[in-house]
Formats: C-alpha cells, sequence, structure tokens
C-alpha cells in the first residue's frame, strides 16, 4: 500500500465537548463568481478526505473538492468522531445520532469562520442519514440540501439484507477490521464495472492511509433502527440522489420519503450507470453536474 498525503487545503479543529474534530477546507477560486460554503459529509466505511479529495492519475477531477473549488464553492468536509483524524478514544459504536452531533459542532466553526449565514451539504449513505438529520435538527443553518445512497426504512434493501446477518457481530464490538479486500468489495457487491481498478486502488490506499478499522454504529442503525428520520421535519430544499444499481436503498423506498417532503422546491435525480460510492464512479462527473445544478438553480421567486 502506498501511503497518501493531502496538500493543497487547509486544515482546521474544533470541539465537541472535549472531543476534537478535524475539518478540511479547499477555498473557492478567485477566478469565478462565489457559489456558496458547501459540507460533504462521508459515509461509514471511510473518512473524510478519501471520499471527497481523492487523487487518481489520469482521472482528472477526482477530487470533488477540487472540482466544486473551481466552481466557486468554498469546500469543506470533516471526520466524524471515531474516524480518521478526529478522536476515537471513547467507548461507543459513534453512530448516526453521534455523527449528527458532529455535524452540529462542525457546522457552529465553519459558519464562525467564513462568515456564511447557511450551508449546502452533501451527504452519502450513512453520511446522507447524519447530515438528513442534522437538517431536521438545524434547518436555519442549511440552504439545500443533498443526500446521495441514502435509504430510509430499508425496506428491499438487498445491501442491507446480506448486512443483518453480521448484526450479532457489528453489536458485540464498536469497530469493525477493514482492508483493501473490503474496499473492492464495495464496488463488486452491487453491479461490478461501475469503477475502474486504478480509482478503486486509490480510494483503498487513501482509506487504510488513516483507518484499519471503522465504527460499527451506522450498520448497527441501518440494520436494525431505521427509520431514523421523519422527512415532514426535513423542510430545506433537497436533492435525493439514487445510482442505478445501488443496493442499499429500493427506489420505492426512497420515492415514499420523496414524496413526503414538505418543501416543494426539491427534486430526484436517478444516476445512470452508478452504484454506491458515486464519486468513484466512471460517471462521477455526471454526478458532479446534478449536485452543481442543483446548488446553483436560483430560489423560486413565486411560490404559490
Amino acid at each position: 500500500m502506498s501511503a497518501v498525503t493531502w496538500t493543497g487545503g487547509l486544515e482546521h479543529w474544533t470541539r465537541k465537548g472535549d472531543i476534537k474534530l478535524f475539518l478540511w477546507q479547499k477555498k473557492a477560486s478567485a477566478k469565478v463568481p462565489f457559489a456558496g460554503t458547501l459540507l460533504f459529509v462521508h459515509g461509514s466505511s471511510m473518512a473524510s478526505q478519501p471520499t471527497f479529495d481523492l487523487h487518481v492519475p489520469g482521472r482528472p477531477y477526482s477530487s470533488a473538492m477540487d472540482w466544486f473549488a473551481e466552481q466557486g464553492f468554498d469546500t469543506w468536509t470533516m471526520d466524524n468522531e471515531g474516524y480518521g483524524r478526529s478522536d476515537k478514544q471513547r467507548d461507543i459504536n459513534f453512530d448516526i445520532s453521534n455523527g449528527a452531533d458532529d455535524l452540529a459542532a462542525g457546522t457552529q466553526y465553519i459558519l464562525k469562520e467564513t462568515g456564511a449565514r447557511q450551508l449546502l451539504m452533501y451527504g452519502i449513505s450513512s453520511g446522507a442519514l447524519k447530515a438528513a438529520l442534522f437538517a431536521q435538527r438545524h434547518p436555519e443553518r442549511v440552504a439545500k440540501l443533498a443526500l446521495d445512497a441514502f435509504v430510509w426504512t430499508g425496506e428491499g434493501s438487498p445491501t442491507l439484507e446480506q448486512r443483518k446477518k453480521k448484526l450479532p457481530e457489528f453489536l458485540a464490538s464498536n469497530r469493525r477490521k477493514i482492508d483493501r479486500a473490503f474496499v473492492h468489495s464495495i464496488f463488486q457487491r452491487d453491479h461490478p464495472g461501475t469503477a475502474d481498478e486504478a480509482t478503486v486502488n486509490a480510494f483503498a490506499d487513501a482509506i487504510l492511509t488513516l483507518d484499519d478499522s471503522m465504527p460499527t454504529g451506522t450498520y448497527v442503525d441501518m440494520c436494525s433502527k431505521l427509520p431514523l428520520l421523519d422527512p415532514a421535519k426535513i423542510t430545506v430544499p433537497s436533492l435525493i440522489l439514487r445510482g442505478e444499481h445501488d443496493g442499499i436503498a429500493s427506489l420505492d423506498d426512497l420515492i415514499a420519503f420523496f414524496k413526503l417532503l414538505p418543501n416543494m422546491n426539491k427534486q430526484f435525480s436517478v444516476m445512470a450507470g452508478i452504484s454506491h460510492a458515486s464519486f468513484q464512479q466512471k460517471n462521477y462527473m455526471m454526478v458532479y453536474q446534478i449536485l452543481h445544478s442543483f446548488f446553483t438553480m436560483p430560489d423560486p421567486v413565486y411560490k404559490g
């Protein structure tokens, strides 16, 4: 494995009580109009920088942070407690609610540091659940919310059906080991071929540079505690993204959630040729464009 280092950004730290949380910023390009302050929220099995600031030779803009910074966004991400560079010492499994608490501390820091009034938010997989729960608790801090590889009740999810078989194992320990084979399995379980080998290997290098185990809390929540959210209480403009081949949630489950979102400034997008980890897929540039369109779309003038 090649150790990975990250450059070109700014390291920040904040606290959630006594817990230290790591944040990473890449500033908006000064060559284009400012587009907003954007926070990316990572999933269950990788920290923030491998997910959102990945670099793969020969694959332009594997770093979503670089691409969005060039479009005028002040881009941020953070490691949830238990992941990456953030504190890991507490004897807990770092569940989704705890992750939403992290976001409360992180967004408070970002808003104070930047002077922004609200943030654009993108969360993937369990990160989407954390972002949605945070938006449910703190709608005043969220301008727009994008939820990728999201799940609501879990009904009809082949991935969660398989994962539930290991629930006793996840309940027995606060952490689970990960290795290169595990990272590859993320891209093989739904529809092999949606990501290229070089990208998956670079992703594995980046993940394993920071962690050799991951918290079990989000897995326990997604296997045994869904639903964790009330869509009627998510009042911000929202985008639901679903990869065509993603096994984490059925289309029916997501559409049922989408129907109950009260803010009519909402969108649902199915992403062709994509499975679970959309920014590491062959069709990743399509995902960036969908997000960019949503985040830059003017607010409705007439609401009826």
